[in-house]
């Protein structure tokens, strides 16, 4: 199945982000959000992204003009009937994605593909809400979308051969590199990802050296770009201690508990960069 057209539902960072891979790769993108205010915002991102790339001579202006060009900005999920492929990009809401789901199932022709971009839910969960459980996907893109290279492509326990087939050579096709991944919590990156932040805090919390150590030590000695309490400030305190309390429960490992000294944190309302105050101040 060759797809040229791609619908996106959400217009916010992981959406947008998603837009403008597929634009600038040359495909055709419908881009829906629930009001003309978060489309306007979402094409908006797009420009200012592409304008960036503009002026690091990374693309020119005949590409960015194209690749505007390309993204339908629109309110309206029947603008999205075209596509071959529809991705989910909505807050990470099980609730919310499960409506977004069955909509998209209910007006989508029976061969198009619905992706979710989830980096927690289950994918064979979600699955079994629509009539198509076979053509249905996890593609997790990372943030910055445009600058980030991998895209975790997960199978739920319904998800055809064909349908991965056509998924990975899309997310290849955006230039980008993508991993073959069984549905189960975390996926790959996050459930080596956010254990290795929480011991991170058990290190500081006993001691062991200071936060600016700890980071220094993990960027020097793993070749990491960021330490990763560092990288716990950026990605917010209060989403790690939520996905290290989602592994404890679906795993029922004592290994995923949570360190106190995040919990506390939290408890104080330092969550990192987006308060001021996380393990640093800013």
């Amino acid at each position: 199945m060759s797809i040229q057209t791609v619908g996106i539902v959400g217009a916010g960072t992981m959406g947008n982000g998603i837009a403008q891979a597929c634009a600038v790769a040359g495909l055709n993108v419908v881009m829906v959000d629930i009001s003309d205010a978060a489309v306007a915002k979402g094409m908006a991102t797009v420009s200012g992204s592409l304008e960036r790339l503009l002026k690091k001579e990374k693309i020119t202006v005949v590409d960015k003009t194209a690749a505007l060009a390309r993204i339908k900005g629109s309110t309206q999920y029947s603008d999205l009937k075209g596509a071959q492929l529809v991705i989910e990009a909505a807050t990470e809401n099980y609730e919310l994605k499960v409506k977004i789901v069955k909509q998209l199932d209910a007006l989508l022709a029976p061969e198009v593909i619905i992706a979710t971009n989830t980096s927690s839910i289950s994918i064979t969960k979600l699955a079994a809400v629509t009539g198509r459980a076979d053509k249905f996907i996890g593609m997790h893109f990372f943030n910055p979308v445009p600058m980030m290279a991998l895209v975790e492509i997960i199978r739920g326990l319904q998800t055809s051969d064909a349908t991965h087939a056509a998924v990975h050579a899309m997310a290849s096709a955006l230039g980008k590199t993508p991993i073959t991944v069984k549905n189960a919590p975390g996926f790959v990156v996050n459930r080596i990802l956010v254990p290795m932040i929480n011991e991170a805090f058990f290190v500081l919390a006993e001691g062991l050296a200071s936060p600016e150590d700890i980071d220094a030590g993990m960027k020097l000695g793993c070749n990491q770009p960021i330490g990763p309490l560092a990288l716990a400030d950026m990605v917010g305190l209060d989403v790690c201690l939520a996905v290290m309390d989602v592994y404890l429960a679906e795993f029922g490992d004592s290994k995923y508990r949570a360190c106190p000294l995040l919990k506390e944190m939290v408890a104080a309302g330092r969550l990192g960069r987006k308060t001021g105050r996380g393990v640093y101040s800013y």
